[in-house]
């Protein structure tokens, strides 16, 4: 008698449960929307943030704006350079890096560099176009531009600075970054390969150290420098 109650009893809730259920999935659901509510954040907070002021205005594409924002700054350079295929001197080394050229890929590029005895000299200026997204960690940049240097008496030649700029950034905003530049200058007499690489790593949001190695060829000469450099960005 009592197992015939249990069962009796456990068919019971079974069919409570299925009429319970079947009533449920018949009820329309229900989609719950909440009205729009301004901030309630007082005007001096809005005109002291950028960022919410351009929130307020739209929601901006996130993805887009890290694409495209520059993961390396515009450098201003100065330091000590060592020529050691001119007989060891030492000299001093001044220029900028990347300046861009509004917000575009474009950046513009100059620098001056000479040993203390003046007869080892190297000035210039170059042009690079970015071809990839900015925020990009690797990106590659055709280089157009005017270098004149001059090594002694073994060479001397100026004129049209052409070549291509390899960039590759570990880190964001300059933190830390590795250049490798390879031109050629077409001058009057002969030609001139320029190859040079630029290691950089930021102890502070402004300040940097860089170290470059850089070589210069002729048919029949060859000069070398190693610099010491430090950066500031603007």
């Amino acid at each position: 008698m009592a197992m015939r109650y249990r069962i009796f009893s456990y068919l019971s809730g079974a069919m409570t449960v299925l009429i319970a259920s079947s009533a449920y999935a018949d009820t329309p659901s229900v989609e719950m929307t909440l009205p729009d509510a301004p901030l309630n954040l007082s005007p001096e907070v809005i005109e002291q943030s950028p960022v919410l002021q351009r929130w307020l205005e739209a929601i901006p594409d996130v993805q887009a704006d890290i694409r495209n924002d520059p993961s390396f700054n515009t450098r201003v350079q100065a330091g000590y350079s060592f020529f050691p295929s001119s007989e060891g001197t030492g000299g001093f080394a001044v220029g900028v890096d990347d300046w861009f050229i509004g917000s575009t890929p474009l950046t513009v590029s100059a620098d001056y560099q000479q040993n203390f005895r003046g007869d080892r000299q190297s000035y210039g200026a170059d042009l690079h176009y970015y071809v990839l997204p900015l925020g990009r960690y690797f990106n590659v940049a055709p280089t157009l531009g005017y270098r004149h240097a001059r090594a002694g008496d073994d060479y001397q030649v100026s004129g049209a600075n052409v070549g291509v700029r390899l960039r590759f950034v570990p880190t964001r905003t300059g933190a830390a970054d590795l250049t490798l530049d390879q031109s050629w200058v077409v001058g009057d007499s002969e030609g001139l390969g320029i190859t040079q690489l630029n290691v950089g790593y930021a102890f502070s949001q402004n300040l940097r150290l860089s170290t470059d190695l850089e070589w210069q060829r002729t048919a029949d000469e060859g000069d070398s420098r190693v610099g010491i450099s430090l950066e500031w960005s603007p």
